[in-house]
Parts: C-alpha cells; sequence; structure tokens
C-alpha cells in the first residue's frame, strides 16, 4: 500500500519553531511530528509514503534518510511549483500513488495527531465497497467547522456543511481518508478542495464513507493546540503503553522523558510534560504542559508551565516562562526573568522581563 502526507507549506502558525526546520520535523513528544504518521503507516503494510510538499523538500528528504532506513519504508517527495490546496496534490503526485495492484491508498494532513487506527479504516474500507472512507472525530463546537452529515448505522456521507449556524451535526472531518485509485480520476491538475470540490461529489453518488475516530485527535498546527495534543497523547500512551511513562517521586501525572536528559535534585516534573534528548534540568526546577526541545538547559529553580522551549535553548535561575511562550532554537533566556506569552525568535539573548505578550524579532 501507499500514502500521501499532505505536508502544505511554511508553518507560520507554530512559529518561531519552523524558522528553525519544517513544521512536520518540528518534535512532538520527542520525535518530529510527521515520524508518529509514517510509523503509523509502516504498522498497517504502507511501503511508499509520498510527501506533498511545497517548502524545503531536500531538508525533509535529508532529515527522513535515516528513518527510511530504520523503518524500511519508501520516502519521496512530490515537489509544488505553487500552493495546490488539499486535493490539488494528489492529482500532482498520482504516478506514484497508482500501481498495478489497484490497492487503496492513505491521504494525511500532517497537522494531525492521534491513534491512527488505520487497520480499523482498511477493514471499515473494504466492507462498505464505496469509492472513499473519512475519518471524523466528535467535537463540542461544531459551529467552527466544517460537519459531515452521515448516516449513523452505515457511515455513508450524505453531504458536508460549512460552519453551521444550526446544529445538524457534530462530526468534523478528521484528515485521514483512505482512497480508491479511481478518485483521482476526479481530480484535476489545479488548486483545489478536496474537502469542498471533490468529497462532495463522491458524496452525492452514495460512495463516500465516514468512520468515527476511536480515541483523541488534534490538529496541533498552533501552540496552544499542540500543548493540548501533548496533553491528549501523553493520556492515550498511559492507557496503551504506561512503561514509556517517567515514574518517581518528582513526577506528577503524564511526563517522558528521554533517557539521555538528565534532571536534578528536588524537581518537580507534570502534569503533561515532553523533555527531550540530551536535556539539562537542574535541581528545583518546576514544569508543567510544557515542551523541552533537544538540548535545551533549564537552570536551577527555573518554572516553565503551558510553554514550548525549542532546541538547544538556555533558561536561566529563577526565570518563569508561562501562558503559552515559544522560544525558538538557540534562546537565552538570563537568570530571574519572567515571559508572559511571548514569541521569541531563534538566537535572541532575553536580558529583561516580558510582562506582557509580545513578539521578540
Amino acid at each position: 500500500m501507499k500514502a500521501l502526507i499532505l505536508v502544505g507549506g511554511f508553518g507560520t502558525r507554530l512559529r518561531p519553531l519552523t524558522l528553525s526546520v519544517p513544521k512536520p520535523l518540528v518534535d512532538f513528544a520527542n520525535k518530529p511530528m510527521i515520524l508518529h504518521q509514517i510509523e503509523a503507516l509502516k504498522a498497517v503494510g504502507v511501503s511508499e509514503v509520498v510527501l506533498a510538499i511545497n517548502y524545503q523538500p531536500e531538508v525533509m528528504l535529508n532529515f527522513l534518510k535515516d528513518f527510511e532506513a530504520k523503518l524500511d519504508i519508501k520516502i519521496t517527495c512530490s515537489q509544488e511549483t505553487e500552493p495546490m490546496g488539499t486535493a490539488g496534490p494528489l492529482a500532482l503526485a498520482r504516478d506514484k500513488l497508482i500501481d498495478e495492484s489497484g490497492d487503496p491508498f492513505f491521504v494525511l494532513n500532517s497537522d494531525v495527531i492521534s491513534e491512527y487506527p488505520l487497520k480499523d479504516m482498511i477493514k471499515f474500507h473494504k466492507a462498505h465497497g464505496g469509492e472513499a472512507s473519512i475519518m471524523v472525530t466528535k467535537v463540542d463546537e461544531p459551529s467552527k467547522y466544517g460537519v459531515v452529515v452521515m448516516e449513523d448505522t452505515t457511515g455513508q456521507v450524505e453531504k458536508f456543511v460549512e460552519k453551521p449556524k444550526l446544529f445538524v451535526g457534530n462530526k468534523i472531518n478528521a484528515g485521514i481518508y483512505l482512497l480508491n485509485p479511481s478518485v483521482l480520476n476526479r481530480i484535476e491538475l489545479r488548486p483545489t478542495s478536496i474537502e469542498k470540490e471533490v468529497f462532495p461529489k463522491i458524496a452525492e453518488e452514495k460512495k463516500l464513507y465516514a468512520m468515527v475516530l476511536p480515541g483523541f485527535w488534534m490538529d496541533i498546527g498552533m501552540p496552544k493546540d499542540y500543548i493540548t495534543g501533548l496533553r491528549l497523547y501523553l493520556d492515550s500512551l498511559r492507557k496503551k503503553t504506561p512503561s514509556k511513562l517517567a515514574a518517581g517521586s518528582n513526577i506528577v501525572g503524564n511526563v517522558i522523558v528521554d533517557e539521555t536528559a538528565k534532571v536534578g535534585e528536588g524537581c518537580l516534573i507534570g502534569p503533561d510534560v515532553a523533555i527531550g534528548p540530551g536535556c539539562i534540568i537542574e535541581s528545583g526546577v518546576r514544569l508543567s504542559n510544557c515542551t523541552i526541545m533537544r538540548g535545551v538547559r533549564v537552570r536551577n529553580h527555573a518554572c516553565i508551565s503551558s510553554s514550548i522551549i525549542g532546541w538547544h535553548c538556555t533558561v536561566g535561575q529563577w526565570a518563569r516562562l508561562e501562558n503559552m511562550s515559544v522560544l525558538g532554537e538557540d534562546v537565552h533566556v538570563s537568570d530571574e526573568i519572567y515571559t508572559n506569552g511571548c514569541l521569541i525568535l531563534p538566537h535572541k539573548e532575553i536580558k529583561s522581563s516580558l510582562v506582557t505578550p509580545e513578539i521578540v524579532m
């Protein structure tokens, strides 16, 4: 089987992290976002992954070379010269997706994190015999999204309603699809939307089916949602493979700590924290609801909550970072500094407190 991951553009919503690497290579729970998806695809027998990309393809491919060998999976790029929307990239990658097997192929949105029940999706797709399957997820506030109206017993999709004013349902497109090769005949080689142009036509012909996603789902393309996604992901680990979580008297709730990281005496870590490779957390540090990426040093008695600390940063003694502060790569925060919801671009040194949210260029 094959799969296409819609990587797309510049990842502006996750800046300053995406000023250093393309968004799919930003670490999430101690590995690049896209690797969570590639591993899930490999686990259900996908042998080739095509990345639909219009930005820095060589950076992506060079980075993923190691994983290609480790996971024994072929990874190639299909490069857009102009943004092609969510359906155009499928037409562009047509020759890479079609082979003599006639097997359906997966399409995934690269911002989505979930439990990826792809095996169940293959079974569902074979059972209904339609042309396309989409994964949907239930949300509390459907008026912010495009809602999928479907027949509950069979999963047959009736229609799509964009940002409904009146309640029509609470299931939204989760950005994970399984499509027969014939779907490619419906897509022209031009910028086009799979959600607005392709799927409604398949639904009209009663050949589109939706499966309700079990477990959690999150689009982690923005810092706030990234932190929420980490909480949901760690909660899922607790249920499925609790051995991957850290334990000890200094750990509260769900925490993952890379085996190469060092944590000092008297720290309190958690809940919902990821500490990456080679990090040094000195004594008396307090971490909660945050990600500490590779090579970061957090000095004595610093406190970090609801924030993302990018690669190779230093956070000074008794510093306090909170309220969705995001540090780009190699930022140095001096001792006793306070930052409140600030986005700090790479390679900066912060010597005075930032009491109100701002972007530090």
